[in-house]
């Protein structure tokens, strides 16, 4: 089967909804519709974002037969249960994360996308900048030796000041954990991905900053910038704007990262470095294009993203050539297009090159490990 024959529907139609749509429409698949919250906010943000036809609900977006695969981009607490009904329908399903808001709703989700025998994929995009790839080539091919100390941080400023409101502040939408769970989740993640180790224990400390937000009766849109003062509900906030996490990892390597949607000034900046034994390599998502490799006794290196000097693996994900930036909305793309590759052969590879439902459900454990770790204000082992 082409990509040009493959028909995919959208469930969500707020930010990542419609970064789904656009990449989705780079690659060439056709997005037979979407699903919103409600029908009139659907086909109010279809007309402004040209989004194509809108599904009154899931259900009637499942029983169209030309559907083949589902993305589900709506709020966190939704996502365990579209899962589940885009597989019973028999379609193949993409899912941004958290997969779900407990890790047993995530093992139920591995063991039906076995059955069914469906691809399965969730949203860890930041791995797909190409230089991420790019690093994990290195570190797997023994370049900079040993992996030793995994440091970095995720730094947003969206939530800042106190009326600030998005969904992801509501408990029974996101759940317990926010920050942690919707940025940290995307680090956490990539640390793994890097390194390949996985997170056996962690210590952490949560905190919420703003204690108190004044939001509107209705929706806010995700960044959204402006809100009036006008008829604003107080409410005290439990979840958290920041987190400190110590890490340990099963190679050996000891971690470090810091998670803000606080930091004023950071509109969306991922960092990360490997120390290794030998060498270091380090990253940044406001300078994505470039890779420091850092050396003792000899000049450090910057390796541009340049196909051409990179492995083949990085080099697969890139689309354009070296000069040519490489951003957020490419991450999409070259995520997808790993992920139809295997929609177009009918089924999931032995060995998938994208994060599938068990990655989903490895940062479960992970942030569940980390919400005990605040709680209890020790270290706590993750509980595979």
């Amino acid at each position: 089967m082409r990509l040009t024959d493959i028909k995919a529907g959208v469930v969500g139609v707020g930010f990542i909804g419609v970064a789904h749509v656009e990449a989705l429409r780079r690659l060439g698949v056709e997005v037979g519709g979407v699903v919103g919250s409600s029908p009139e906010r659907a086909r109010a943000k279809a007309e402004s974002e040209d989004l194509p036809q809108v599904y009154d609900s899931l259900d009637a977006m499942l029983a169209d037969p030309e559907i083949d695969v589902v993305h589900v981009a709506s709020p966190n607490y939704a996502h365990a249960e579209q899962a589940l009904a885009v597989m019973a329908a028999g379609k193949h399903v993409v899912c941004e994360k958290p997969l779900g808001l407990t890790s047993a709703e995530t093992a139920g989700l591995i063991t039906t996308a076995d059955e069914a025998g469906v691809v399965n994929a969730v949203c860890f995009n930041i791995r797909f900048y190409p230089l991420n790839h790019q690093m994990q080539a290195m570190v797997a091919d023994d370049e900079i030796g040993t992996p030793m100390f995994v440091t970095g941080s995720y730094l947003q400023d969206w939530l800042l000041l106190d009326t600030d409101w998005n969904w992801r502040l509501i408990h029974d939408q996101a759940g317990a954990l926010r920050a942690v769970a919707d940025i940290g989740s995307h680090w956490l993640d990539l640390a793994r991905f890097v390194t390949g180790q996985n997170v056996v224990e962690v210590m952490a400390d949560l905190h919420t900053f703003v204690e108190v937000r004044r939001h509107p009766v209705g929706p806010v849109e995700t960044f959204a910038s402006e809100v009036s003062d006008a008829d604003l509900i107080e409410e005290t906030m439990s979840s958290d704007d920041g987190a400190g996490i110590l890490l340990r990892f099963d190679g050996g390597a000891r971690g470090m990262v810091a998670v803000s949607q606080v930091s004023a000034g950071r509109k969306n900046s991922v960092s990360i470095e490997v120390d290794g034994s030998e060498s270091a390599v380090s990253w940044n998502s406001e300078t994505p294009d470039h890779l420091w490799i850092g050396h003792r006794g000899r000049p450090n290196e910057i390796l541009p993203r340049d196909p051409s000097l990179m492995s083949e693996a990085a080099a697969g994900v890139a689309r354009y050539p070296g000069g040519h930036v490489e951003g957020y909305p490419d991450t999409f793309r070259a995520l997808f297009g790993e992920v139809y590759r295997d929609i177009a052969d009918g089924g999931p590879s032995a060995t998938p090159t994208y994060p599938t439902f068990a990655d989903g459900h490895d940062a479960l454990l992970v942030t569940e490990a980390v919400a005990r770790s605040s709680a209890e204000q020790r270290w706590v082992k993750v509980e595979r």
